[in-house]
């Protein structure tokens, strides 16, 4: 029996900060567990999916064959969180992908990988966040999203410099995602808006 005010939220631990996910899905109410294994999938209420290294991580999921039965969580209506590379994967479409480059899917959403470029172009700035007031965000080589389907709504966008304006963090009915790294700070507000999230969904 599902416990509504802690769910269990996993962690894809095929690469990423995985250990500052978990320290922070568990300080915003939930039970957290690292997932490697199909079976590890069955009894999740919610999954995040760290940053990394996009190509690799769909290579780590066909090596571990967790592609397929992701894809069919999902499909299924399995909350998910992306972080960085992760908004990657949860994307529909990617812009600047490598050939034939594959994603888990599940946001109606285009975005455009390294968008603010390589790892030496790493960066902070404030965010102007929904529901979440005076965000200060870390980027580490980070996507942004081009542009968002009719049901996907736009959460975040870069407040000053350069980048202004960039969509930086969107919603897409039980999906989250962020170009940026909120499990490296010491603010625990997006992964408990994700929480939240999962919680209305039980």
């Amino acid at each position: 029996m599902r416990v509504v005010n802690e769910p269990l939220i996993g962690v894809l631990a095929l690469q990423g900060d995985v250990r500052e996910h978990l320290r922070m899905l568990t300080e915003a109410g939930a039970r957290a567990t690292a997932v490697r294994r199909p079976h590890e999938l069955d009894d999740l209420d919610g999954l995040v999916i760290p940053g990394g290294e996009s190509t690799t991580i769909i290579r780590l999921a066909d090596t571990f064959e967790l592609t397929e039965p992701l894809r069919k969580r999902l499909a299924d209506g399995l909350p998910a969180f992306g972080t960085c590379a992760g908004m990657i994967m949860l994307a529909d479409r990617i812009v600047d992908g490598t050939l034939g480059q594959q994603t888990f899917g599940g946001m109606d959403i285009t975005v455009r990988r390294n968008a603010f470029g390589r790892q030496i172009d790493s960066f902070e700035a404030d965010v102007e966040l929904a529901g979440i007031p005076d965000y200060h965000a870390l980027f580490i080589r980070a996507p942004w999203v081009e542009a968002v389907g009719p049901g996907a709504e736009v959460l975040g966008r870069v407040g000053s410099g350069p980048a202004a304006g960039r969509i930086v963090a969107v919603r897409d009915g039980t999906r989250l995602a962020t170009s940026f790294h909120p499990e490296i700070t010491h603010d625990s507000r997006v992964h408990a808006l994700f929480v939240a999230m999962v919680k209305g969904n039980l």
